[in-house]
């Protein structure tokens, strides 16, 4: 399994899950860091837009990419609704070979994005294009899912339901089974997001793959890379991480060359 194959079967239902469990406690963190930063800012697997949309309306000047067209053409649609298309650049691409040519002083990977790289190489090979594309002095800020490589395995289990839209609309339930692949330090979650509407279901079923990291060893890894670490963080706040945190995020900078 590819650490991209699902993404875009989950695109219709992205929002309406997230909306249910992250919602947006992380974002005036990443719009801190953003405006912070200064200069242009690059948000890796921006997908819908959850975290690009309120960075725009902060007047952060951004570039989205993602590989799914399908979580892109949800964040274009809302892009234009916003009128945001003067501060919001989005690019299909891939996170390994970053099509830009010029320098960004910030460049974020929010909730656990670096995680959807499964193979050591994809992961080393991201890390060296976003030193390339970070400005000397840049901030890069990334998040890991805290609980990826303790979560409970289970099988078929009612995860979510609720209504999508206005009431009388349609009725999402997510069935969800949990595995882990200790061999391989990866969570696999296998979604059926059922819709119901005028008395008809469709089903949807795929799956989505994420790397257990933990914080020491994506430390090292950003190290190795030539990054020197800034902060690591256990809460949207500011606090110090330690490894009961429920936030685990990274704030690293590209050093200046004297």
């Amino acid at each position: 399994m590819e650490g991209t194959d699902g993404w875009d079967d989950y695109a219709p239902f992205y929002d309406w899950e997230n909306a249910r469990t992250l919602g947006r406690r992380d974002v005036p963190f990443w719009c801190n860091v953003a405006i912070h930063g200064g200069g242009r800012v690059l948000e890796l697997g921006s997908g819908t837009g959850r975290v690009s949309l309120p960075l725009g309306r902060a007047g952060v000047p951004l570039t989205g990419i993602d590989r799914s067209a399908a979580m892109l053409a949800y964040a274009r649609a809302r892009i234009k609704r916003a009128r945001l298309g003067a501060s919001i650049r989005l690019v299909q691409g891939d996170i390994r070979f970053l099509p830009c040519s010029r320098a960004f002083g910030v460049v974020l990977a929010p909730y656990g994005i670096l995680q959807s790289l499964l193979r050591e190489r994809d992961l080393a090979r991201t890390l060296a294009e976003v030193h390339r594309v970070l400005e000397p002095g840049g901030t890069f800020g990334l998040e890991l899912v805290a609980d990826l490589p303790s979560w409970e395995e289970y099988r078929r289990r009612v995860s979510l339901k609720g209504w999508r839209g206005r009431r009388g609309g349609t009725h999402v339930t997510l069935v969800e089974t949990v595995r882990q692949d200790r061999a391989r330090r990866q969570t696999i979650f296998d979604q059926e997001f059922r819709e119901r509407t005028a008395g008809r279901t469709r089903v949807h079923r795929f799956s989505l793959a994420f790397r257990t990291l933990s914080v020491p060893q994506m430390t090292r890894r950003l190290e190795k890379a030539g990054f020197e670490i800034s902060a690591l963080l256990g809460d949207y706040r500011g606090g110090a991480w330690d490894a009961r945190a429920e936030v685990w995020v990274i704030l690293a900078k590209k050093p200046v060359v004297k």
